[in-house]
C-alpha cells in the first residue's frame, strides 16, 4: 500500500560517472529529513551499480531506450511512473525528453536546474547556481534541489556501498597484489576526454618509476587502454569488466592517481585516498570537482604554465612542457603514501 501522504521522490541523473557519484547525498538527506519517505533514481544503465546495495534508495530505474526514442518506451515508463506516484522529482540535469515524461507522468513538484523554455513551460520550479559565484562544490550544488524541498542539511559526503562478499572480494584482491602488505597506488590513465589530461605515455612513465619501487605495487583501474599502452604496462595489475568490479579494485587501494574523472569521485565514495589533477580555471577547479568524503590530495599546474600555456580549451590541456610532470607526481605519491 503506497502512502500517498509522505514524501515520494525522484533523483534524475543520466550523465556521467563521476556527476552521478555526487548525487548520492541527495538519498541519504532526503531520507534523514524525511522519515518514511521513499527515494528512488533515474539514471542510464551503465551507471547503475553506484547505487547498488544503497541503503537509502528504494528503486532504481533506468532510462536507456527511452533517451533512445525507442518505440514504446515512453508508455513503458509513464505508466511505471504513475504506478510509484512520485509527489516530488529532482532534474540535476536538464534534459527536455525527461522533463516531459515526468510532467505527463502527474509529478506534482518537479525541481530542475537553470531557466530552461522546455522547465518554464511545464511549471518547473528551477534553482539557480547564479552563475556559479560563490563558486561553490558540485554535490553542495546538487543538493540545493533538495534543499528546495525542505531538506536543511549541508551534509554533500558522497557514498557507494559494498555488500558484504565485495568487501572480501577486495580482502582476497588485495591480498594477490600486496602478499607482504605493500601500499597499492591505483592508477587510472584515460579520461574520456572530460578534463585536462597527462599523455598515457606520462602515466606509463610514472607506472615505470614506481614499478619496482620497494613497498609498492601498482594496479591499472582502466578496463581497456591503446595497445602500445598495453605492451608497455604489461605485468602490471588490472581490474575486471564492470563498475561493481572496478568499486572493488578501488576499495583494496591505499590510492589513486588519476585526472578529475568519475574513478576519482568513486574511490573518495569509497573512503579511499586519490591524488588528483586539477586545472585551475573555474570550471575545472578542484573547488568544483574535488573528490569527497576521503583524505583528496591534488595537484595543480604552476600559475606561470597555465599564463604561457593554455591552450584555452582545458579538455585539450595536457600539462605537458613543464605543467605536472611525472616526476612530480611519484614525488607527491610517496609523500601521502609514507
Amino acid at each position: 500500500m503506497i502512502n500517498e501522504k509522505a514524501k515520494r521522490v525522484l533523483i534524475v541523473r543520466p550523465d556521467r560517472l563521476g556527476d552521478i557519484v555526487l548525487s548520492t547525498p541527495l538519498p541519504r538527506e532526503i531520507k534523514k529529513t524525511f522519515s518514511g519517505s521513499f527515494v528512488a533514481v533515474m539514471v542510464r544503465e551503465y551507471a547503475l551499480p553506484v547505487f547498488e546495495n544503497n541503503p537509502y534508495v528504494d528503486k532504481i530505474i533506468t532510462i536507456d531506450d527511452y533517451l533512445k526514442k525507442e518505440k514504446g518506451s515512453f508508455r513503458k515508463h509513464w505508466k511505471r511512473l504513475r504506478e510509484l506516484k512520485f509527489n516530488y522529482a529532482l532534474m540535476l540535469l536538464p534534459n527536455e525528453r525527461i522533463n516531459y515524461l515526468l510532467f505527463a507522468a502527474g509529478i506534482k513538484t518537479r525541481i530542475g536546474v537553470g531557466y530552461k523554455f522546455f522547465q518554464w513551460i511545464t511549471n518547473v520550479k528551477s534553482v539557480s547556481r547564479n552563475k556559479y559565484k560563490p563558486l561553490r562544490h558540485e554535490a553542495d550544488y546538487c543538493l540545493d534541489l533538495a534543499r528546495a524541498m525542505g531538506v536543511s542539511s549541508f551534509n554533500y559526503k558522497t557514498e557507494i556501498h559494498l555488500s558484504d562478499n565485495e568487501k572480501k572480494q577486495a580482502e582476497n584482491f588485495r591480498s594477490k597484489v600486496a602478499p607482504n602488505g605493500e601500499k597499492i597506488i591505483g592508477i587510472h590513465i584515460t579520461s574520456g576526454n572530460s578534463c585536462p589530461n597527462l599523455e598515457a605515455q606520462e602515466y606509463v612513465k610514472i607506472i615505470k618509476m614506481l614499478k619496482n619501487s620497494e613497498g609498492i605495487k601498482i594496479v591499472v583501474t582502466d578496463v581497456s587502454l591503446p595497445e602500445n599502452v598495453e605492451k608497455e604496462i604489461s605485468g602490471v595489475h588490472r581490474i575486471g569488466n564492470g563498475l561493481r568490479n572496478l568499486f572493488v579494485a578501488l576499495s583494496s587501494l591505499d590510492l589513486l592517481v588519476s585526472s578529475s574523472t568519475g574513478p576519482s569521485h568513486a574511490a573518495a565514495a569509497l573512503g579511499v585516498k586519490t591524488l588528483t589533477l586539477f586545472c585551475p580555471l573555474p570550471a575545472c577547479s578542484p573547488a568544483l570537482w574535488s573528490p569527497l568524503g576521503n583524505d583528496a590530495h591534488y595537484i595543480l599546474p604552476p600559475e606561470e604554465y597555465c599564463a604561457t600555456k593554455c591552450p584555452k580549451d582545458p579538455k585539450a590541456c595536457t600539462f605537458s612542457e613543464g605543467g605536472i610532470t611525472a616526476e612530480k607526481i611519484v614525488e607527491r605519491i610517496k609523500a601521502i603514501i609514507d
